[in-house]
């Protein structure tokens, strides 16, 4: 199944918990974890292509083409 955020210009197909996700080129970590998915950084844990994404490092690490990312959300209770 694959999702599909509309938006001009060029995008890239990336792959997120399996998942085909087409996103504008340009897209980081930090986009697609708040806009696209709608979560909060404190509250995830990305891997990205089997390695582990500093949260400091969101903003600055740009997806490309065919990268598998991995997002794991953590959520407190007691």
């Amino acid at each position: 199944m694959e999702t599909r955020v509309e938006h001009p210009g060029p995008t890239v197909q990336v792959f997120v918990n399996d998942e085909v996700r087409v996103v504008p080129a340009g897209t980081t970590v930090g986009d697609l974890v708040v806009k696209v998915l709608g979560l909060q950084p404190p509250q995830v844990a990305v891997e990205r292509n089997k390695v582990i994404v500093r949260r400091a490092d969101y903003g600055s690490t740009g997806l490309a083409a065919g990268d598998r990312l991995e997002i794991v959300t953590f959520f407190g209770g007691g």
